[in-house]
């Protein structure tokens, strides 16, 4: 009787995981907070004479020891049910088509229900080797929780996700952060040069970016605010609470670039959080950025348009991509990271403004 009571639990939560991972996606589609990321505050000038043509542009990069065509990866979204595995199917088809990198979404479901394990692992089966699968998994996950994920999808690198405002606007979610530092140190050190650490929307602060360094990271992706906002999303899944409040905390995508470079001159820098136009991929670069992530806006077209119509909105990133770095004179992403610009408006301000010490 017990036996058959705790099979039918966990039935029931294993069910109540499915139902929130697909929630997300209809929730996601919902949202209507619009935030601002700050890289339109980045100023460039353009280059009228700039010595070469379109032929000569390289978009190439080295993203964790493998050659991708363009600095750009498609970031966790989904896994887990029906409806993911076709969008994980459709993304990783994309991915394949121009080469690029592709992060599931969070694992956790898979590791506790194996019949939910084919929707994460389609991503390795239609891209293949020898392109680049991230693992994802949060920072409460141990060793063995993560070296379970990477052999279910046959991963490269892995995805420590940390979602502390995300977690305390889900009803359901945990609310103890405490091992987080702790937990990710560990994983370092029992995966060292494969860790990309995560925020999911809200940013990293300088002081966060030199622990995640000190802890051993290869890569730090900081999903700046102004992309994909969880709280709102958590919100709308939720009826008893209200956290609009909260739908504008975060820090910027741009602010977090230079709070993330000034902490490692060193760390593989991922720049994620409302990345949209090719505008956005080469200011992030400009700024400090090594690669750059996107999923809200990709997601958005594939559900609304289809795996072509999604195609060639990835085509035209690259396409305007390359336009901006000749108006910009520069042939390679290397060129790119040596461009000058200035800082303005609002991001101007937060960047220079004093810090005030706190009461002692």
């Amino acid at each position: 009787m017990l036996g058959n009571a705790l099979r039918k639990s966990g039935l029931m939560e294993d069910n109540m995981r499915k139902q929130r991972k697909d929630e997300h996606i209809e929730r996601f589609l919902q949202t209507e907070y619009q935030g601002n990321n700050l890289l339109s505050d980045v100023y460039v000038e353009t280059n009228s004479l700039p010595g070469l043509a379109d032929k000569d542009v390289d978009t190439s990069t080295i993203f964790l020891g493998q050659k991708v065509d363009f600095p750009l990866y498609i970031n966790a979204m989904t896994g887990g049910t029906d409806l993911s595995e076709e969008i994980n199917s459709d993304l990783a088809y994309i991915a394949r088509t121009f080469n690029l990198p592709m992060a599931v979404g969070s694992q956790k479901i898979a590791l506790e229900d194996e019949a939910a394990r084919k929707s994460f692992h389609v991503v390795r089966e239609v891209l293949g080797r020898p392109h680049t699968v991230i693992d994802n998994l949060g920072a409460e996950a141990d060793e063995e929780m993560v070296r379970e994920a990477m052999a279910m999808i046959e991963a490269d690198a892995i995805g420590i996700h940390i979602n502390v405002s995300q977690e305390l606007a889900m009803a359901e979610g945990d609310k103890d952060f405490s091992r987080f530092e702790e937990n990710i140190r560990r994983i370092c050190q029992a995966f060292p040069g494969k860790v990309i650490a995560k925020e999911v929307g809200f940013g990293l602060s300088e002081v966060v970016g030199k622990k995640l360094v000190e802890a051993g990271v290869a890569a730090i992706d900081v999903s700046g605010y102004g992309g994909t906002n969880f709280v709102e999303i958590e919100d709308l899944r939720a009826f008893d609470f209200d956290y609009s409040e909260f739908y504008s905390w975060g820090i910027p995508t741009a602010k977090a670039i230079l709070n993330v470079r000034r902490a490692s001159e060193e760390v593989c820098l991922i720049a994620s959080g409302g990345i949209k136009t090719a505008s956005d991929i080469v200011k992030a670069i400009i700024l400090g950025a090594d690669m750059t992530a996107i999923s809200g806006e990709l997601l958005r077209f594939l559900l609304f348009g289809g795996r072509d119509y999604a195609s060639k909105y990835v085509q035209d990133l690259i396409l305007h991509t390359r336009n901006a770095m000749v108006m910009l004179g520069c042939t390679t992403i290397e060129d790119l990271k040596r461009v000058p610009y200035k800082l303005t408006g609002r991001l101007r301000e937060i960047e220079m403004g004093e810090w005030k010490q706190g009461r002692k």
